[in-house]
């Protein structure tokens, strides 16, 4: 039986952004059915200033009914380089027989999937209206999290900020256009002033983003720190807000903006309201006002991958273009 092999270019040809959002819900409500087994990612930190990760993260999902993992490195210090953040491989196995059916670019994958989950995320828990979006970052994840955005809601205007403010400039120059203005700013809370909207995707381990600049009624997507030690919005923030995350016992492990505050004694565990997937299956409510702040912490799931590369696995099979081969 041969394997499918599908680059990173063929990955996001075969997974748009408005497919990828509904394969998020499909995959976790599944999730919060007891549809999936996702172990907690084992990862390998290596020793030094580079920072460079390796993480394994295996699951198996009934909806739809699919087997796999991802390995991928995590290397922050590549973003502006050549080298992508986040490298490695999806491998797919048959889920009846256990044969390896595909193996994909995980970077791709991520790419796409995060700010997929995201975009459901602000479908569930954003004002209808919402639409002045603040981007902290602009790496891979500020392009995908800004065509998420613009797939659940009716952006209007864009402020973008970095720690490299040549990289907001690069970032609103691609996207600036008459019906939808797109500024780079020198700071963060700039970027954040009456925004109703605010995606953190940075790699910083310290707050860019304090509680008391947001906005009432504002939704955050909280993305980019994936350890327990970093964290992107400050203790302020997670107080203010109605907290969400994609699975409890992942985000009270590896998120360090939900971490660091329950440690620290100024909120308890069960400040997070629910699961995405709880909300999607009625089992918890979402925003409660129009004038509540909510909050969603990302960490990232291997169901969210197998829902994402179930799509690609499908199309690929039906183009003679795309490379099998035989490993046996």
């Amino acid at each position: 039986m041969s394997t499918i092999v599908v680059n990173g270019t063929r990955v996001r040809q075969f997974l748009p952004m408005r497919d990828c959002i509904e394969a998020m819900e499909r995959a976790l409500r599944a999730l919060a059915r007891g549809g999936a087994v996702v172990p907690l990612r084992p990862v390998v930190r290596i020793p030094g200033d580079a920072g460079g990760a390796l993480a394994v993260m295996p699951a198996y999902l009934d909806d739809p009914r699919s087997l796999g993992v991802k390995a991928i490195s995590v290397f922050a210090g590549n973003e502006g380089t050549v080298h992508d953040s986040h490298q490695g491989a999806v491998l797919l196995f048959d889920p009846g027989h256990g044969a390896l059916v595909a193996i994909m670019d995980a970077g791709a994958i991520t790419a796409v999937r995060t700010a997929a989950v995201s975009g459901l995320a602000t479908r569930l828990l954003a004002r209808p209206e919402a639409g002045d979006l603040a981007i902290l970052g602009a790496g891979v994840q500020a392009h995908s999290h800004l065509e998420a955005m613009r797939a659940v809601r009716p952006v209007h205007r864009v402020r973008v900020w970095s720690r490299t403010h040549a990289r907001a400039v690069e970032f609103a120059q691609r996207y600036n256009a008459p019906d939808l203005p797109v500024t780079a700013v020198m700071e963060p809370h700039e970027a954040i002033d009456g925004a109703d909207l605010v995606c953190t995707v940075t790699s910083s381990r310290e707050p860019v983003v304090m509680g008391d600049w947001l906005a009432p009624g504002a939704h955050l997507n909280v993305v980019g720190a994936s350890v327990a030690a970093a964290r992107e919005v400050d203790t302020t923030a997670i107080l203010r807000s109605a907290c969400f995350v994609d699975r409890r016992e992942s985000a009270l492990r590896e998120a360090g903006d939900l971490v660091i505050p329950i440690r620290d004694g100024a909120v308890a565990e069960s400040h997070i309201r629910a699961e995405l997937g709880e909300l999607l299956e009625g089992q918890s409510p979402g925003r409660l006002t129009p004038q509540e702040i909510t909050l969603f912490k990302s960490v990232g799931l291997a169901v969210e991958d197998l829902g994402a590369a179930d799509i690609v696995y499908r199309r690929a099979q039906g183009d003679d273009d795309v490379p099998r081969i035989d490993l046996r």
